[in-house]
């Protein structure tokens, strides 16, 4: 072969291997790039999760604090209020010392690890998926502030306040911490079951409604109950906390998808339909019931709306919604009445009647209503019955370590300083007395 002849066999050749390493790099390097993109601060979902944990902690502070303040009676108004402003502090600092780091840390199927204890390695550019982790744990802050914040309703007009810090601060470690990541943390043992939770219907609501039901049961009922006007002094005031509530749950359900994207819109819309149901849902009942609709019960009918759609905003479509919000009313009226009155409990705002039951209803719903193409899992009227005994699962778990480990905490607490003031103190005012202060 003579050397031209040599040399055009070469370049063909040449140029098809070229050609082909070319072909090979155009293949991977979207792969790559793809790769890379995932491993990237997103500033979208960043933006949208700095919102989503505003509107959450707004739902503390102010909006639970103006719900219940406007519900007590007025002597105990600022007792309330602060009550909430209290454990939106002392919940805070728990988190950053430990809560996180046991929730979110470590493999464990019970409990996390201590390696975010104090925040250690929490650094600016460290990432929690898309956005920065300092922003994922400040969202799950503001869980971890609103869940003992609820509990306070179920025990109004009646807790000592330093009794009340610690109850909430041992709590919030050995009971929040712990469920949050048996549900949300990696290895936890009920999201591992395939439970589904978006939100918190376990970790949150049944968790502080069940906390709140005990606590109602070991302090007794309030002084004059079932005898004296309880009746709530200034509804302006609790249903401009309401509205706050509803606003702020855009980011309590859309902002758990962690990202702005067509989960987060879907669990927006889910969340406005399930909770305008459910208010119609209690209004109507009421309206049949005593013969004319209260502010109050359209109020509560929306949050216990609010309530059952949690867990199921990222899992269920519209139609899904609608049903739940509509049995969710119809239950919470019925445990906010019938129930506590037969049951003859003193859950003073109904903690356990909207929280709690309202909580069960949706947590199991969603086993029912969840749709494939929106979650990823269908529930039982896509085929999947089993669905149903996760859910259960979760429901009853939460229930036996929340109800068990709160009762032998206030016990705890009531034997070494007492949970309960004085009776005449709480016949006068526990502003007065506890805090200096009143309202005109």
């Amino acid at each position: 072969m003579s050397g031209h002849t040599k040399k055009s066999v070469e370049r063909p050749l040449a140029r098809r291997a070229l050609g082909g390493a070319i072909g090979l790099l155009a293949i991977l390097l979207p792969t790559a790039s793809a790769l890379a993109e995932d491993a990237q601060l997103d500033s979208g979902d960043t933006a949208w999760m700095l919102t989503a944990t505003a509107l959450v902690l707004m739902m503390t502070v102010p909006g639970l604090a103006l719900f219940y303040g406007g519900m007590v009676r007025k002597k105990n108004v600022l007792t309330i209020v602060m009550q909430v402003f209290a454990i939106c502090c002392l919940a805070s600092i728990l988190w950053m010392i430990v809560g996180y780091s046991l929730a979110f840390s470590g493999e464990g199927a019970l409990i996390g690890d201590f390696g975010r204890v104090f925040l250690a390695g929490l650094t600016v550019d460290a990432l929690s998926g898309t956005i920065p982790e300092t922003v994922f744990m400040t969202f799950q802050m503001t869980f971890a502030i609103i869940t003992p914040a609820l509990i306070t309703g179920a025990f109004a007009d009646r807790m000592k306040f330093s009794a009340m810090l610690w109850f909430v601060g041992i709590w919030s470690i050995v009971v929040y911490a712990p469920i949050a990541h048996w549900v949300w943390g990696g290895g936890g043992w009920i999201g591992g079951l395939g439970a589904l939770d978006f939100a918190g219907g376990t970790v949150v609501h049944i968790n502080s409604g069940i906390a709140g039901l005990v606590a109602a049961l070991v302090l007794g009922k309030r002084l004059g109950y079932g005898s004296e006007n309880m009746a709530p002094h200034n509804m302006v005031l609790s249903v401009t906390g309401a509205s706050l509530l509803w606003v702020g749950w855009f980011g309590f359900n859309a902002g758990s998808a962690v990202a702005a994207d067509g989960a987060a819109g879907m669990a927006m819309a889910v969340t406005q339909i399930a909770t305008a149901a459910a208010a119609l849902a209690w209004m109507f009942a009421e309206w049949a019931q005593v013969g004319r609709p209260s502010v109050l019960g359209i109020i509560s009918g929306a949050i216990a709306g609010l309530v059952a759609i949690t867990p199921a905003s990222g899992f269920v479509g519209p139609t899904g919604a609608l049903i739940i919000g509509l049995i969710a009313g119809l239950a919470c009226f019925w445990a906010a009445t019938s129930l506590k009155h037969k049951a003859g409990y003193d859950d003073s705002l109904d903690v356990f009647g909207i929280h709690g039951v309202g909580g069960i209803v949706g947590a199991i719903l969603t086993g029912v209503f969840a749709v494939e193409a929106i979650g990823g899992t269908p529930g039982l009227l896509e085929g999947n019955p089993g669905q149903i005994l996760p859910q259960i699962y979760g429901v009853l778990a939460t229930v036996i370590w929340s109800g068990g480990v709160s009762f032998v905490v206030l016990k705890m607490i009531d034997a070494v300083i007492g949970l309960r003031v004085s009776e005449e103190l709480e016949r006068d005012s526990l502003d007065i007395q506890l805090h200096g202060e009143t309202v005109q």
